[in-house]
């Protein structure tokens, strides 16, 4: 066998990783559990620059970080103090042997010891694509819609349904969409509203690490989700401007997207609609405290983010025979959305159900997460420990929820083929739309929704109770359960408990 060379130094393949630093002050100082707890027109959120003022990075932390990278060899490509970040690079197997490992197969890569608790995360090196959207397309004949379909909706039909409050004249503000990957057509948008008699709205792309608008023309891949997303937020609140933040499905993209979102000095979004998430176990302790911080940045600014629980029912889709939450939904600083299958008759809502298709089809996702213990203000809603051996007494998920059965789905245009989508990526836009139109009635940003929703909103009629079904290891019931939270909305008694 002959000899193998050592390759030349500096020609090995090189990686960028970014270590994610602590923000100034931490969420608690700050009062974000007070600030969810009041009524809206009793919160003070903060301005942009207050934001960066407060929760940037600390310079010499961040020097010190660098300066770590540096006396190990590794290049420091840039920094961020707004975003808390330090861009290093290196070769993959000199990076990996600087950090830690996480515990479990999942556990990612650990800050350095010698930089303490300054660094939280560590991201660059996690799988890819990193997350999954949340919707489920419905197989169709070869018909014309609606025959193909006929329990399914154009979303003003369910808006209608769920009694959407009108829009008021003064118009609406910003909602921003998170897509890690695809794009959407501007000939099918347009076509689409003009067929709803609707003016099609303001669409503003919003680069995030060099992505973009990339429609792929497949309408069953990541197009499906752009288009859905636009489609429902734009139908159910017409007028809306809207921003989407197009970034690469990696841990790196799907955060600098929502930091992104969250510092826009331009579109300043009101509301923020992921349809994007994972198991909880595929979400190493630090990535996920990253995004923690993340979204108590938008919380500071009165961002309400509504996230998709999954359509995998309680396993989250994983095999291992155990109950999982989905993350980002499970994060105590979003609202999570789950999944109904609604039919309705004579234009009233006839059946609301949790959705639940398997084995062959999908399900609402929600449980207990075993990694974020349950919220003080969750304490009184009545959330089981999980079910697994061990039972921790975590988050529950959802909040919320909205119809989601594919075969009860929305009736939508996606790269000029008429499709009926279904999932609990078309439940977080819904809900996003929602949560907007109520925002312009009120005059004000209603922000961080949760310690509200659990105190009053139910007892003041603001959502339709789904006490029928279930997702796989969990049933619904009288109350809020882990399949449909509290259940769907009934928007116009939402505004009146929001006014109150």
């Amino acid at each position: 066998m002959a000899a193998q060379l050592p390759t030349p130094a500096g020609t090995e393949d090189r990686v960028e990783v970014w270590l994610v630093l602590r923000p100034r002050e931490d969420g608690d100082s700050l009062g974000i559990p007070t600030l969810g707890s009041r009524p809206p027109q009793l919160r003070n959120h903060l301005e942009p620059d207050e934001l960066e003022r407060l929760r940037s990075a600390r310079a010499e932390e961040l020097e010190q970080a660098a300066g770590w990278a540096r006396s190990h060899g590794l290049e420091v490509v840039g920094t961020s103090l707004r975003d808390r970040r330090l861009r290093i690079s290196g070769s993959e197997d000199e990076i990996r042997a600087l950090m830690g490992r996480g515990a479990g197969a999942a556990g990612g890569l650990e800050p350095p010891e010698e930089l303490g608790d300054t660094v939280v995360a560590v991201l660059g090196l996690g799988p890819m694509p990193f997350a999954r959207s949340r919707f489920r397309p419905l197989p169709l004949p070869d018909l014309p819609l609606p025959k193909a379909a006929p329990l399914s909706f154009t979303p003003p039909e369910l808006g209608t349904l769920y009694q959407f409050p009108p829009v008021p004249a003064s118009g609406l503000g910003c909602l921003g969409l998170i897509e890690l990957g695809g794009g959407y057509d501007p000939s099918s948008l347009a076509s689409y509203f003009t067929g709803l008699g609707l003016a099609v709205p303001q669409v503003a792309n919003v680069p995030v690490l060099g992505s973009g608008n990339l429609p792929t023309g497949d309408p069953q891949g990541p197009d499906g989700e752009v288009t859905l997303d636009i489609e429902v937020a734009g139908s159910l609140a017409p007028g809306v401007r809207i921003a989407a933040y197009f970034a690469p499905n990696t841990d790196q993209g799907f955060l600098a997207a929502i930091q992104a979102a969250t510092h826009d000095p331009v579109n300043r979004p009101q509301v923020l609609s992921i349809s994007w998430g994972g198991p909880e176990p595929g979400w190493p302790t630090g990535v996920r405290a990253a995004f923690e911080h993340a979204f108590e940045d938008a919380a500071l600014v009165g961002i309400t983010v509504c996230v998709a629980a999954g359509d995998s029912g309680s396993s989250d889709g994983m095999t291992d025979g155990l109950a999982h939450v989905d993350y980002p939904a499970a994060s105590p600083l979003v609202l999570a959305c789950g999944g109904t299958r609604l039919l309705a008759a004579g234009g009233r809502i006839s059946s609301e159900v949790v959705w639940n298709d398997l084995p062959a089809g999908g399900a609402t996702g929600g449980g207990v997460s075993r990694a974020i213990p349950l919220p003080s203000w969750q304490a009184g809603a009545g959330v089981p420990p999980d079910v697994d051996p061990g039972r921790f007494q975590g988050r529950g998920v959802p909040d919320v929820a909205g119809n989601a059965d594919p075969e009860t789905g929305y009736r939508v245009l996606v790269d000029g083929q008429a499709a009926v989508f279904g999932g609990t990526s078309a439940v977080a836009p819904l809900w996003g739309a929602l949560v907007l139109v109520c925002s312009a009635q009120l005059g004000r940003r209603p922000g961080l929704l949760n310690p509200l929703l659990y105190s009053r909103f139910a007892a003041e009629g603001a959502f339709r109770d789904i006490t029928q079904g279930g997702n796989g290891a969990y049933m619904a019931r009288v109350g809020w359960d882990p399949c449909t939270g509290w259940g769907s909305p009934v928007g116009a008694a939402l505004l009146r408990a929001l006014q109150a």
